[in-house]
């Protein structure tokens, strides 16, 4: 595939599937709930027309150990910073009773998020900012839109989500990354009032929480 081709692909996958995201999210998901397969397709068929390898979609084994100490770094002091703020403040002592349920399905999410955040739109983003730390901050806000209008997820998704790319593209590995957004976003919801977050909710979502 001739470059100028791949810079076209790279920005439609930047542009044109965080844009179908937020459709679905704000009206897809109602009027027709089957598009969420779209997303699958788009994917799949961005990684076969990049020629993506495991290696290029950070889904691999050989470098899982540099991952995780880097991943660590990051996570470690936000989770025990949240640990500290959540005892503080009074956050629920007792685990639910479908606690191993909602981390399986949570974990999941994480990691399609991850595939979708650092897998795709990250590695696009680098084939068309070589700034590696612009194209960081450009993904987290890309990461961050798709979280509107919840006042609490959306810094903390930017800035998540900025951490988490910079972090793929110094060491290229969603197996950590997933597992310690799970583990910092449950957290989150632990630490912080519903009040706040609206159970994590996005998109019209937030607006229908019960207050």
């Amino acid at each position: 595939m001739k470059p100028s081709s791949i810079r076209w692909f790279s920005l439609a996958d930047l542009t044109l599937l965080p844009a179908f995201i937020l459709w679905f999210i704000w009206r897809l998901q109602f009027s027709a709930r089957w598009t969420w397969v779209v997303f699958i397709v788009w994917m799949a068929a961005s990684f076969l027309l990049h020629r993506d390898t495991p290696k290029t979609l950070g889904w691999r084994g050989d470098n899982l150990g540099p991952a995780t100490r880097q991943a660590l770094v990051v996570f470690g002091p936000a989770a025990a910073g949240l640990l500290i703020a959540g005892v503080a403040a009074g956050a629920p002592r007792h685990f639910p009773s479908n606690l191993l349920s909602v981390m399986a399905s949570y974990g999941a999410f994480c990691l399609l998020q991850q595939v979708a955040l650092n897998s795709l739109v990250h590695n696009r983003m680098l084939a068309l900012v070589k700034e590696e730390r612009v194209a960081s901050l450009l993904s987290g806000a890309i990461f961050s839109a798709c979280h509107w209008p919840n006042p609490l997820l959306v810094p903390l998704t930017f800035a998540g989500g900025t951490a988490m790319a910079w972090m793929f593209g110094r060491v290229r590995n969603i197996i950590p990354l997933a597992i310690g957004q799970a583990v910092v976003g449950m957290l989150v919801a632990w630490a912080s009032p519903a009040a706040w977050h609206h159970h994590m909710r996005v998109g019209p979502g937030y607006y229908g929480w019960p207050r």
